[in-house]
């Protein structure tokens, strides 16, 4: 029987992006909660990282997956844009493309695109902790940007078709007794290696002027930060520490300030 481990991203001190009061980690936690039931009652084994408002990082929430032997790793997120209801839609990000964690994120991403978001596609994420630290094939979902109100909508009045989608994207690519094909060597080797360091995310942008004024912002604040390009996406990332704990704490420093983060590695980023 396929073990699939359900990760509610954020939680506790770290609220994910939020709107009009709205916290990402609750969004994240319900959504995550309703399809790991589903799953349950479709005979699926399931573990949660987390069922209430904890914090956990990123390299623990890999660890309970790897330490737990699981099939698979999905992780629950909402997206969030530099301006309110300015991007709206859906979109699945896995390590590698050639992966197999693909075909579960176009399973997915393609039920819920069927359910009335806008289709953002499938992108690689090779700097994230739980993307990159699992052993196992991981997806992370972005189920709608949160400060959009037409995504917020389709979350909120159709909540358990949104949940029911995504558990009919994971039974469609991972049946019941399915466990998962060994990883490539060459990609196992990846996910081995100790990351160079670390950084927080604090926003993103297809505009070069949208992102070095954050990079501005950040540098009045007193943080150092750089913008990398992937996928045609521009990212700002804030400092280059050695260890988890200190990206944690750096973290928490960000979100004094207001900013949604995340904590990437930074061995595959490009720096431009």
């Amino acid at each position: 029987m396929a073990l699939i481990v359900i990760d509610a991203g954020h939680g506790g001190f770290d609220n994910g992006a939020m709107y009009q009061g709205r916290k990402e980690k609750d969004d994240n936690l319900r959504l995550a909660l309703a399809v790991g039931d589903m799953l349950k009652q479709r005979g699926y084994d399931v573990i949660f990282t987390r069922t209430g408002d904890e914090y956990q990082s990123p390299y623990e929430k890999a660890q309970i997956a790897n330490e737990a032997g699981a099939d698979y790793f999905i992780s629950f997120h909402r997206n969030s844009g530099e301006n309110d209801n300015t991007y709206n839609g859906v979109q699945t990000l896995v390590f590698d493309k050639s992966s197999p964690a693909m075909p579960l994120a176009e399973s997915i991403q393609r039920e819920l695109v069927n359910r009335g978001f806008a289709d953002l596609g499938i992108e690689e994420r090779t700097g994230l902790v739980v993307l990159r630290r699992t052993e196992m094939p991981a997806v992370l979902i972005e189920a709608g940007f949160i400060n959009h109100d037409k995504d917020n909508r389709i979350f909120d009045e159709d909540f358990y078709g949104v949940a029911n989608a995504i558990a009919d994207g994971i039974e469609n690519a991972v049946p019941l007794g399915n466990t998962t094909q060994e990883i490539p060597p060459e990609m196992q080797r990846q996910k081995e290696e100790e990351p160079a360091s670390y950084g927080v995310e604090v926003g993103r942008s297809f505009y070069e002027t949208s992102a070095n004024y954050l990079a501005d912002q950040l540098l009045s604040q007193g943080f150092t930060s750089y913008v990398y390009e992937e996928d045609g996406m521009l990212h700002v990332i804030v400092g280059r520490v050695e260890s988890l704990e200190d990206a944690v704490k750096l973290q928490e420093k960000l979100r004094r300030f207001d900013y949604p983060t995340m904590i990437v590695s930074s061995r595959m980023e490009r720096a431009m």
